[in-house]
């Protein structure tokens, strides 16, 4: 018993930290013993860390190359396959400030996210202050489709992952519902080809395909101009009737970007021809000045006497003329497109005026030969339109566009700045030395604005458009977040609230603003283009009609030159 104290003992003190004090060799022995086996584990996890990411980046490659094998997969009509789009954004560019920022939209997303998911899942919208969903769209899950994208750029896939299985187990369009072409191209087909398009997961596509052949008897007019009204289970199709029977232009000339995606997605080239049709169609006619009434008659394909405006029911129609012919890579199978575009701006040049005293750039309406001293928040878009589309340009032309997209863009700004709540209404009214003043002055939490922003920055590289996106996003936390979700303004000199987070916040605001605090690099501008809901669909070159057989001949020869070389194996 006292060699087993005296032992106890004797090993007792080799752990008490005062045996090492009274003996500092022995101490500093033990402390280079300690950093020696921090290192040595740490250098093993650091390896092993490096050994994943180099199996992930692996995988990552290999399947771009099953996807790029796809593609030389061609029919007569080529197929785009697309790549699945992996994003890590703690791979991009550290500004701290910008981190701090994009975090906030991050948050402002989940937020609304949650509401949704939490008080209306599977309804189109979220009333938030009565906290239930209501069906605005017939029931098609307008803010869960319209979201899938935003979802999946920001990195939340769990919640992306929840939605996608709705979209599987629930998604239904068979329902005898009176749809509005326009809006469930943007929203429901356009959100869906962006979900596919970023994430390969064909249930989306497939859902794509089902929703617009339900939408395509809508195009079966004499002239090829849609009505804009069709019931989802038989196919019947109209127009509003306070219209007077009338199809309305952006309505009629809005969907060009998503059916084109669809036909290359799918090889079926229905959906193309069919809104290609209707530009063909507007251009017998086209104007000097490219500017066109928001009415047109489906019969006729000819346009009624109605308003000129770049905002509400005419906005969109422009912005598509410019994206389709960047969807199509600029190449001479989409030159009419940019053609359309230029004659268009033309006569955008006509309607600009200016201000007293504070000299604000904004663009006019017209009727007839008369001009109407009103711009609409809509027509806030046309910033970001013109500087995208400024680089076409030679020049001296490209540095005025861009230029006068700057203008508009302090304009649009002002707007906001303009109402105690620093938020915008709906429309604007000009008169001599008063600058600007409301109109109808609610705000709906509208992108149009933040949008245009985000374009500029991307191609300017100033900061001053984040700062003000910053204080745009700062108004709507102050204003319009409340318990559940996000609402928008009865009046902005006010401050009263509504009770709707309309799809197109989590669309389209949250995401545009999310972007303007990120580095270029996530969803690069020379990669991706817009729809007018703002979800991205991948550019894919156009050939010219005849090229296409030869680029499918090419890719048969390049893939059986490469089965007798063994590299695709067996055929």
């Amino acid at each position: 018993m006292a060699r087993s104290r005296s032992s106890s003992s004797s090993t007792w003190r080799y752990i008490n930290p005062a045996y090492y004090l009274k003996r500092p060799k022995r101490l500093a022995l033990l402390f280079i013993a300690f950093v020696s086996v921090s290192f040595f584990v740490w250098d093993r996890q650091t390896l092993l860390r490096e050994h994943e990411e180099e199996l992930w980046k692996l995988k990552e490659e290999v399947l771009q190359l099953q996807n790029q094998l796809e593609e030389l997969k061609l029919d007569d009509f080529p197929v785009h396959k697309t790549n699945l789009t992996t994003i890590n954004i703690d791979d991009l560019p550290i500004d701290p400030i910008e981190i701090q920022r994009r975090e906030k939209v991050k948050d402002a997303m989940i937020h609304a996210w949650t509401s949704y998911e939490k008080y209306a899942w599977g309804h189109d919208e979220l009333q938030p202050q009565s906290k239930n969903g209501v069906d605005s769209f017939g029931g098609l899950g307008a803010t869960l489709i319209d979201s899938l994208d935003t979802l999946y750029i920001m990195g939340l896939h769990e919640q992306f992952q929840k939605a996608r299985e709705w979209v599987v187990s629930s998604l239904d369009f068979n329902k005898n519902y009176d749809a509005s072409v326009f809006e469930t191209t943007i929203r429901v087909v356009g959100g869906l080809l962006s979900a596919y398009d970023l994430s390969g997961d064909s249930v989306f596509l497939e859902k794509a395909k089902d929703i617009a052949d339900r939408l395509l008897p809508a195009w079966d007019t004499p002239s090829g101009i849609p009505y804009n009204i069709i019931n989802l289970v038989n196919g019947n199709a109209h127009n509003p009737g306070w219209t007077g029977g009338d199809s309305i232009l952006a309505d009629s000339g809005t969907e060009q970007l998503e059916f084109i995606a669809l036909s290359q997605r799918t090889g079926d080239p229905k959906y193309q021809q069919k809104v290609e049709n209707v530009i063909l169609e507007l251009n017998k006619t086209f104007p000097a000045d490219g500017l066109l009434p928001i009415y047109i008659n489906p019969h006729k394909g000819t346009t009624s006497y109605s308003t000129i405006t770049f905002g509400a029911m005419g906005d969109s129609f422009y912005e598509y003329l410019l994206k389709v012919w960047i969807q199509g890579n600029k190449t001479a199978a989409v030159k009419h497109y940019r053609e359309m575009w230029e004659t268009s701006m033309k006569g955008l040049l006509s309607l600009v005026r200016r201000t007293e005293p504070s000299s604000f750039a904004y663009l006019s309406e017209k009727i007839g030969s008369s001009l109407i001293d009103k711009m609409d928040e809509l027509a806030c878009f046309a910033p970001g339109m013109i500087a995208l589309g400024s680089s076409g340009y030679g020049p001296g032309e490209s540095s005025k566009f861009l230029s006068l997209a700057e203008e508009l863009a302090w304009t649009c700004y002002n707007f906001y700045q303009s109402t105690p709540t620093k938020l915008a209404g709906e429309n604007y009214f000009f008169h001599s030395g008063q600058d600007m003043t409301v109109g109808t002055s609610w705000n709906i939490l509208r992108p149009e604005t933040v949008e245009s922003l985000f374009y500029l920055w991307r191609l300017t590289g100033n900061k001053t458009y984040q700062d003000w996106g910053w204080n745009i996003f700062q108004a709507f936390e102050k204003n319009s977040r409340v318990e559940a979700g996000y609402v928008g303004l009865k009046d902005v000199n006010t401050g009263v609230k509504d009770n709707i987070m309309q799809s197109f916040f989590l669309a389209e605001t949250l995401k545009y603003l999310y972007l303007l605090f990120s580095p270029p690099s996530l969803i690069s501008l020379d990669e991706w283009v817009f729809n007018t809901e703002a979800h991205p669909l991948k550019i894919v070159t156009r050939v010219a009609p005849g090229e296409g057989s030869k680029q499918h001949k090419a890719a048969n020869n390049i893939r059986l030159r490469a089965r007798r070389e063994g590299r695709f194996g067996k055929a």
